[in-house]
């Protein structure tokens, strides 16, 4: 509150300001602005900015593959700053590195994110990558008894390349800070860029410019890594060795089908062939009919949906029926949906006689319907297997194991990111170029394809097919790819033999030299 004190007024000068509230007003006036609070200065000075939170480091051991490796863990932000040195942004991370390395030059650094867009690394981080890992029961389509915690992973690849998490911004801990605001990472180009200059700061507070780089993105996190290829390169004379694109994409025309627009219905036909079997209601060698399924999406199941309305009604009933012996659902369907079944139609399906519906990430997990008629699933029982098992031990591992905790929600899977800013020119995203750009500059870019045969959220022909079009591919490039497929769906690694499968997968990739 201002105070102030008149001295001498008298009783003219009292009914002057009485009779001129005007008058009285801007004498009052004037004296605030001679007579300030004490404190009234400081309240004008812009606020110290917050240091960083000191990283927490632990040192550790784990066994793999019968040998013990140790590490240190260190986990905490890294703020990125303007131009002007204001910081913008915090990017919580967690970094993994083995420390009797004493040539840090040779050691691969691997820098790993999942999708969303909205998502933490959680599910790279203890589901398949880190030295510490949670294990679902079975072959990872039972729910498990909360609460679950972590324990050592002997199928890590940290005995042979270090690892970092990253959390992108509003995700996990991750914030905009003082005039930063979260819209402003929110977006296709925004969250490249913002990414990427984590990136380059961690790689050169660590001293690891000399060490062979790789990028792994799970889901969404793929489109991150095509524009991450190109922009490092092109930005910072980033090199890259080696991307991963697991249980990806790259462009989304091959998941979004529109009037006009029959692709996505080509793309998903092959995994629906392997859910079909896996459910037992198509029979014979799964790989064998995958096959098929393909050649025939991208031959006479194509012709067909190009001929539209125009075409006849034998052509339409003899396909419907090979569609049926594809998929285990019956041609009336096939028929009635025009030859078009979506995904999620699909899924609350193919398992209706049994009153069961199956997952999107992982189509091999069969769940009670919640209303057998409805014409789709009213949830995926596959998410809801993983979220409670991921949030509780992430939570465990950060506060127990890592020693490191926050007032704030470490948000696992949010919504703040929305509404996500696309490519402002183009209504489909697609980063095919970016990676083939990337290509064409680094000849020796190496690209592995990771994608599982019940993943019904990117099904395993929406990679392949984006590369077999990618603009401005040189021919040498293509011995570049390397693919490889599993049993289960878009967490495949949490089905044991395919968690074993992928670390022998990403080792053999990183010890692989270009071509």
């Amino acid at each position: 509150m201002v105070t102030f004190r008149l001295r001498r007024i008298n009783s003219t000068m009292l009914m002057i300001f009485l009779k001129s509230p005007l008058l009285l007003f801007l004498v009052l006036t004037a004296f605030v602005h001679a007579n300030p609070e004490p404190d009234a200065a400081k309240k004008t000075e812009a606020a110290p900015p917050v240091p960083p939170t000191p990283p927490v480091v632990r040192d550790s051991v784990v066994e793999i593959d019968g040998k013990k490796i140790p590490y240190k863990a260190t986990t905490g932000k890294l703020q990125l700053k303007q131009d002007d040195g204001k910081v913008k942004a915090s990017i919580f991370h967690v970094s993994y590195e083995r420390t009797d390395v004493k040539d840090t030059a040779s050691r691969p650094v691997m820098f790993a994110f999942n999708g969303g867009p909205g998502s933490s690394a959680v599910w790279l981080h203890i589901g398949v990558l880190g030295p510490k890992s949670i294990q679902l029961p079975g072959d990872g389509t039972s729910a498990p008894l909360p609460p679950l915690r972590v324990s050592d992973n002997p199928q890590s690849i940290l005995d042979v390349c270090d690892l970092v998490f990253v959390d992108p911004v509003s995700t996990g801990y991750s914030r905009a800070e003082n005039e930063g605001k979260p819209a402003d990472f929110h977006g296709l180009t925004e969250d490249v860029e913002s990414v990427g200059d984590f990136i380059r700061r961690w790689v050169t507070e660590h001293g690891r410019w000399s060490s062979p780089k790789y990028l792994l993105g799970e889901s969404y996190g793929g489109v991150r890594v095509a524009g991450l290829s190109k922009h490092l390169q092109s930005r910072y004379g980033m090199n890259l060795n080696g991307v991963v694109l697991m249980s990806s994409l790259l462009d989304f025309a091959t998941l979004q089908s529109s009037p006009g627009n029959d692709l996505s219905h080509l793309i998903f036909l092959p995994s629906f062939t392997s859910v079909a079997h896996f459910h037992k209601k198509i029979t014979g060698d799964r790989d064998a009919l995958v096959q098929r399924s393909a050649e025939f999406a991208f031959g006479k199941y194509a012709s067909a949906l190009l001929r539209g309305n125009a075409l006849d009604a034998e052509t339409r009933k003899a396909t419907a029926e090979q569609l049926a012996e594809l998929t285990g659902t019956s041609a009336d369907i096939w028929l009635i949906h025009d030859l078009r079944i979506d995904p999620t139609f699909f899924r609350a399906e193919l398992l209706r006689a049994e009153g069961k519906v199956i997952g999107r990430f992982d189509g091999r997990v069969a769940w009670d319907a919640e209303d057998p008629s409805a014409q789709y699933p009213g949830y995926d029982p596959s998410f809801s297997l993983a979220y409670g098992a991921f949030s509780s031990a992430m939570m465990d591992y950060l506060g127990t194991n890592l020693g490191y905790k926050e007032d704030q929600p470490y948000e696992i899977l949010t919504g703040k990111v929305n509404p996500w800013r696309w490519d402002a020119n183009n209504e489909i995203v697609n980063l095919s170029a970016d990676l083939s750009t990337a290509m064409r500059d680094n000849p020796h870019l190496r690209v592995l394809i990771m994608g599982g045969f019940a993943d019904l959220a990117t099904p395993l022909e929406s990679v392949p097919y984006s590369i077999r079009h990618m603009p401005e591919l040189p021919a040498s490039a293509l011995k570049n790819f390397t693919t490889t497929h599993y049993e289960a769906g878009h967490m495949f690694y949490l089905n044991p033999p395919d968690l074993v499968k992928t670390r022998a997968d990403l080792i053999n990739f990183l010890r692989e030299k270009s071509h």
